[in-house]
Formats: C-alpha cells, sequence, structure tokens
C-alpha cells in the first residue's frame, strides 16, 4: 500500500541524503520525493510517497521523527489530505491530429506550455489518478517525453470531521512547532 508522509525540517546541508538513506537501510524505495521551502524561513517540507505495510511506515515515521533536523512528521495517508502532481508532457502532434489532442487535454484541464512543429508540451496538475489518466489518454498519439515532480501534500484543514489523529505526527523533542 502506498503512504503518503510529510517532513519539516531545518534547512541543514545533507538532510535530504539522510533521509532518503534512511528509507533505503529499512528496504523500501522512495516512489516520489518533492521538497521546497514553506512559509517559515529555514523550514523546508519534504512529501515522500512509500509502498509498505503500516508496521514498515510507522517504524519509518519514527525514525525521520529521531533526525536531528526533523522538526515535525506526518503520515497524511492516515487522514484527510491533499495531494497535487505536476506532470510535463511532450506529445507528438502533426497539424492533423493538433485540434484532437488539444481537446483531449482541456478535457483534464491540461494546458499546452510549448508548441513545436511536430510536438505539443503540456502542464497537467492534480491527483494521481487524473496524472495517469491524462497520460493513458494522449498515448495512443505518441508520447515522446515525460517529467514529473512527484507528490506535494498537506493535511485538509476546513471541515473535516474530529480532530488529526495524534498518531498520524511525531512527537517533537525540543517543542519546535
Amino acid at each position: 500500500m502506498q503512504h503518503t508522509i510529510s517532513v519539516l525540517t531545518e534547512d541543514h546541508p545533507g538532510v535530504l541524503s539522510r533521509l532518503a538513506g534512511l528509507v533505503a537501510r529499512r528496504g523500501y524505495n522512495v516512489n516520489s520525493l518533492s521538497v521546497g521551502k514553506t512559509d517559515q524561513a529555514g523550514i523546508s517540507r519534504f512529501t515522500l510517497v512509500v509502498n509498505g505495510d503500516d508496521d514498515a511506515v510507522s517504524q519509518i515515521v519514527r525514525q525521520l521523527g529521531k533526525l536531528v533536523e526533523t522538526v515535525d512528521v506526518k503520515r497524511l495517508s492516515q487522514g484527510p489530505f491533499v495531494e497535487r502532481w505536476m506532470t510535463l508532457v511532450k506529445v507528438k502532434a502533426a497539424m492533423d491530429v493538433r485540434p484532437m489532442i488539444l481537446q483531449t487535454a482541456e478535457l483534464f484541464r491540461s494546458r499546452v506550455v510549448d508548441v513545436g512543429e511536430d510536438s505539443l508540451v503540456f502542464e497537467s496538475t492534480g491527483d494521481r489518478g487524473k496524472i495517469e489518466a491524462f497520460l493513458e489518454a494522449v498515448k495512443p498519439f505518441g508520447v515522446l517525453e515525460v517529467a514529473s515532480s512527484g507528490a506535494v501534500a498537506m493535511e485538509r484543514t476546513g471541515f473535516m470531521n474530529g480532530h488529526p489523529d495524534s498518531t498520524n505526527t511525531s512527537s517533537l523533542r525540543d517543542g519546535r512547532k
């Protein structure tokens, strides 16, 4: 089963290596890894998607929480969360089929970001299912190249029933939040 984990860390050299190494040492492959700045200076958010059973992922979450630079760890896939992927897809697009390709892309709200003589590059953003469906829809036209950001995710807010499960979050060692 796939699990999405959010890790807030201090910006220090080597954090990415230690984080990925920790997961790899336990014999799990990182299916997706995205990292970026947050609204807090000096803090980055890592979003990891890994396959594994609940016990193994719980152990990974506990170990991630022990890294010196870790500020917070959450198993997003245990509760309601928002996840988005961004993908660039280069599609073979001869002039005679271009209207059909553009119509297909419009159904997925994908937009053209580059136009060539014989191809188009689309930007597609959405959940994993939407991205996979868009790739399947344009496959018959000829997919030439794909680049994907991987998952970016965070807990849902607003109309949640109750509060996030306290087992979702690792305890913080020095009270940082």
